[in-house]
């Protein structure tokens, strides 16, 4: 054999070795990447839900297209935007049973917004691996791409319901249905000891920043959150008058039957 002859017998040998590779990583992100689409009506009456009833009318409404991403379903005009998280980041996981109904004042929507924007957009191309999606996040966010809100803002998660995982840290992965309308207010790269606050404490506000927690060595995170929760008499009228949501929320998913309250979550 010549050794021009072995020569291209090694580049085609690589070359078929690429190809292999390349296909067995693209068949490790095939499965459940893809989300299924939520019925219009619905998903937008459960964004919505997240917004105090003065604010729904004139606000942003962001649907999910499962072979796209999110895209503006209804233009709203008084700054304020709502979707349904279908992906976080954070876990490393692509889930089809997660569904919180999130809205943000327009600080946040020019700010946070993008990297759930981002992330719907990567997952829905079907090449990103979960684990590529966080540390593409995490990379963004270390060279300055993302962004930290630049003023005080508020998160409004007013709805019924959330599909949420249940912990603030990204190691666990439980989810559940579960009832806890609040308020979030941005506090980017705040920790709980410099606000003076005991991370075991159950009283309120929380702070939840799971994106400090998966960028490493100590680094401080720019999506915080102090969270309260709703007073009990606010709470009550919130469930009450999200029977009907509730409902139809059930017999589209088993799953998003409220297995209980909760004073903490995760966004």
């Amino acid at each position: 054999m010549t050794k021009s002859c072995l020569s291209l017998n090694r580049r085609t040998m690589l070359w078929v070795l690429f190809i292999f590779n390349t296909a067995s990583g693209l068949g490790q992100i095939t499965g459940n990447w893809k989300l299924e689409k939520m019925p219009a009506d619905l998903e937008t009456d459960f964004a919505l839900s997240a917004l105090p009833a003065q604010l729904r009318t004139a606000a942003t409404v962001y649907s999910l297209d499962p072979d796209k991403g999110y895209y503006i379903s209804r233009p709203g005009t008084n700054g304020f935007v709502c979707f349904i998280a279908r992906t976080e980041w954070e876990w490393a996981e692509f889930r089809q049973d997660v569904a919180t109904p999130i809205s943000y004042d327009a600080e946040g929507a020019k700010t946070i917004m993008p990297v759930y924007v981002d992330v719907a957009a990567m997952r829905a191309s079907g090449k990103y691996s979960p684990v590529q999606i966080r540390d593409t996040v995490i990379a963004r966010i270390r060279r300055g791409y993302y962004k930290a809100p630049s003023r005080p803002g508020i998160s409004y998660m007013e709805a019924p319901m959330m599909r949420v995982y249940t912990s603030n840290n990204p190691g666990n992965n439980h989810v559940a249905s579960v009832s806890m309308p609040h308020y979030m207010y941005y506090a980017p790269y705040l920790t709980y000891s410099d606000l003076g606050i005991d991370s075991n404490s159950t009283q309120a506000p929380f702070l939840v920043n799971p994106d400090a927690m998966v960028l490493g060595d100590g680094e401080k995170g720019p999506y915080e959150y102090l969270i309260t929760p709703l007073n009990e008499d606010e709470t009550a009228k919130i469930r009450e008058s999200g029977q009907a949501l509730l409902k139809r929320l059930e017999d589209y998913k088993s799953y998003f039957k409220v297995e209980g309250m909760t004073s903490g979550h995760h966004h």
